[in-house]
């Protein structure tokens, strides 16, 4: 299951990491992953349809457009199916 949580700022401004489970965009590459978890720093993200993971900070995450995110769940859903 894939989720959307988008980074937010805590009380002093800083950026909160997004929930294991989260599905983000990385700012840097364009590319959109799955949050796997937090090393340190840095945000461990997945590719939706699985694969190597990569680290990113959190301030370059964001949350999915609507079509970005169902993108993501479609390409998901195709894998599932043999598509």
């Amino acid at each position: 299951m894939v989720t959307v949580t988008a980074p937010t700022p805590d009380a002093d401004g800083h950026t909160v990491s997004p929930d294991a489970g989260a599905l983000v965009v990385d700012r840097r590459s364009g590319k959109m992953g799955v949050v796997m978890g937090h090393v340190g720093t840095y945000v461990q993200l997945r590719p939706p349809r699985g694969g190597r993971e990569w680290d990113v900070l959190p301030e370059d995450v964001r949350t999915p457009t609507p079509t970005e995110e169902l993108s993501a769940k479609v390409a998901v859903a195709n894998r599932r199916w043999g598509r």
